[in-house]
């Protein structure tokens, strides 16, 4: 039986982060797994960004730099130019957690629909912070986001055609509906059991805090009904408030 060796989209999105491009890229081009296809979506950066992305064009299949109407018009674009099987999002400051990652993560089980693991906090010395309050959940299906976005878009890989552009009126918590839409179409889904992904802590959506709960309720109850929705809010602020407690507690 041939080896399970699909072509995986890898699409970096990034506008003037010199200081975090390259480790990032790096995460992607040391990867052992040879078959993927690295994109690179850049919003004309200024800073030096694009110049050290051009130092490594000849690993890249395409780079695109130009100005773009916010993060999910630039991740569209980097998904339309995309023609791998599967398609992974590592945009600037995260990285893929290790050389072996991809490679393991296709060796676990052939064609899935999505394959997904969990994902380490870092800090913007590249320290570890540990794994996400949100710990991925043991099996994925659509109704898994329900108290909260309990995979990071880093941490998953999904197939190509199942994959549908992000909705521009969200500008914070689109990724939240993206997945949430390729996941009611998916038929098997397959949780790798390890960390897969590492996350900069930080980002529009902590800068913008109150934006992102409104857009993600406005998700929630899109996929999920508004009561239900509600409910289960009630459950996310009792979890928050114990979280917080518990580590105000730890840290004492």
């Amino acid at each position: 039986m041939a080896a399970f060796n699909p072509v995986l989209s890898v699409i970096t999105i990034v506008y003037n982060n010199a200081r975090d491009i390259e480790r990032t890229m790096l995460s992607v081009l040391n990867q052992s797994y040879t078959n993927i296809e690295y994109i690179v979506v850049d919003g004309a950066s200024t800073d030096g960004t694009l110049e050290i992305v051009k130092q490594y064009g000849n690993r890249i299949a395409k780079l695109i730099s130009e100005k773009d109407k916010g993060i999910y018009d630039a991740m569209n674009k980097g998904l339309a130019a995309a023609t791998g099987d599967y398609v992974l999002f590592m945009n600037s400051g995260d990285e893929i957690y290790s050389p072996e990652t991809v490679a393991h993560i296709f060796a676990s089980e052939p064609d899935a629909d999505i394959y997904y693991g969990e994902t380490e906090m870092i800090n913007d010395e590249g320290q570890s912070l540990g794994r996400r309050r949100h710990k991925a959940p043991e099996q994925f299906t659509f109704r898994s986001f329900k108290y909260g976005m309990s995979i990071s878009h880093q941490a998953i890989y999904i197939k190509r055609n199942l994959l549908e552009p992000y909705d521009m009126q969200y500008q914070l918590s689109s990724d939240i509906d993206w997945i949430l839409r390729a996941a009611k179409k998916a038929k098997k889904i397959v949780n790798v059991k390890q960390y897969v992904a590492k996350y900069l802590v930080g980002g529009m959506s902590k800068k913008k805090h109150r934006q992102s709960l409104v857009e993600r309720f406005d998700i929630m109850k899109k996929h999920y009904g508004l009561i239900s929705t509600v409910l289960n809010h009630v459950v996310i602020a009792f979890n928050l408030g114990w979280y917080w407690l518990l580590n105000r507690r730890t840290n004492d």
